[in-house]
């Protein structure tokens, strides 16, 4: 039976959902910390959302009171969430929402603090997490996401404090439901996003949308096997570094405009008479809102260009499935990743081998660190690509 109320977007988590609206039932055995793990799109920060909201309403997550509507919306005045808009959530961020966080509740029953990849906290911020968790305020809630299968992204010392909820990544049947029900997506598109997507719900209903992205998709999946020579190899390093780039450029560029816009007014620049001095001393605050954009800038390339690296680390693995159980009579109920890439998992499986997959996996999931470790995105991707260069 699908959930209902402010429970109806969390996707294939009917346990999850239990557990929560268990908790909403009985205040007297609430905890003051809570911490949402999962894979990457398993709605991690939407059951955090929903979970909100029913802590808000007296009806324990209707979703049509004022209480529901204004949380899930994100205006609640005691609700408030923490996003990582660069590299990582530092200190200062944290601490202005603590600060909220210890007064009582201005209008709801809780003050509720939502940290959305709590992983990507510093260590200040993490341990200024930790003295609230450690001293909380009797109406205070915190809600803490992990993007894992396991909560080890999040330091013990905040962990033991929390209540740990294990979200699993949804059925592509589940996902493909919520497509055409909510988004109104046919539902043959739907489908095909869902298992695209593998059970991730944000990139299905991108893929679903947006034929672009599943034009960017088929630009990855196609690279495997393309690689037939080094320049070969070369050229899908610059599409992919490119790609990511643009993507990034794209999607900040409005954005910074207008931020940068509104600090520009808010400072008096261009102004005449006493607005002169209030300008010349906002030039601080200006370059760090360039900083706090270029990291956004950095990010949000990097996002992308994992997410490609991801799909082809897949490939790779449903190549390695093919290999290891064989082509013939498992070939039609053999789940893939990429199962509208069966073909080419076929191909690639008898050119490499499992052995050849899993070195590929292995070059792939070595890329990645290496981006998380700073290494220039053009050096770590050509190194991969080469790596992944297919036998002459």
């Amino acid at each position: 039976m699908s959930a209902t109320g402010v429970w109806a977007d969390v996707v294939g988590q009917p346990a999850v959902v239990a557990e929560l609206q268990a908790a909403v039932a009985q205040p007297a055995a609430m905890t003051h910390a809570w911490l949402f793990t999962g894979p990457p799109g398993s709605g991690r920060s939407v059951a955090a959302r929903a979970f909100a909201a029913a802590l808000q309403c007296e009806a324990g997550g209707d979703g049509t009171c004022h209480e529901c509507r204004t949380v899930l919306a994100g205006s609640h005045a005691d609700v408030h969430r923490v996003v990582p808009e660069g590299l990582s959530i530092g200190v200062a961020e944290v601490r202005q929402i603590v600060r909220t966080a210890g007064r009582a509740p201005s209008r709801g029953r809780w003050q509720i603090v939502v940290v959305e990849d709590a992983d990507r906290m510093t260590e200040q911020a993490g341990n200024t997490v930790l003295k609230m968790l450690e001293e909380p305020p009797p109406r205070t809630v915190f809600l803490l996401c992990a993007p894992s299968l396991h909560p080890d992204d999040v330091p013990v010392t905040i962990r033991s404090r929390c209540r740990v909820v294990a979200l699993r990544t949804p059925t592509v049947d589940a996902v493909a439901e919520v497509l055409a029900r909510r988004d109104g997506i046919d539902p043959a598109l739907a489908a095909w996003s869902a298992a695209a997507a593998g059970g991730h719900v944000g990139r299905a209903r991108h893929l679903a949308r947006d034929e672009a992205a599943r034009l960017a998709r088929k630009a990855v999946l196609d690279i495997p096997l393309s690689l037939v020579s080094l320049a070969a190899c070369l050229n899908a390093a610059d599409d992919l570094v490119g790609s990511a780039k643009d993507e990034s450029d794209k999607t900040v560029a409005e954005v910074d405009a207008v931020e940068t816009e509104a600090v520009k007014a808010s400072l008096g620049v261009g102004a005449r008479g006493p607005g002169v001095a209030a300008a010349s001393r906002g030039a601080g605050q200006l370059k760090e809102l360039e900083k706090r954009q270029k990291s956004r800038a950095t990010r949000i390339g990097r996002d992308s260009l994992d997410r490609a690296l991801v799909d082809l680390a897949a490939m790779y693995r449903d190549a390695l499935v093919v290999s290891a159980v064989g082509a013939g009579s498992g070939e039609l109920t053999l789940p893939l990743a990429h199962p509208d890439r069966r073909a080419d998992a076929v191909e690639l499986a008898r050119r490499i081998g499992a052995e050849g997959a899993l070195r590929r996996i292995d070059a792939v999931l070595a890329a990645r660190t290496a981006l998380e470790q700073n290494v220039k995105p053009q050096i770590a991707v050509e190194a991969l690509t080469v790596a992944l260069r297919l036998p002459a």
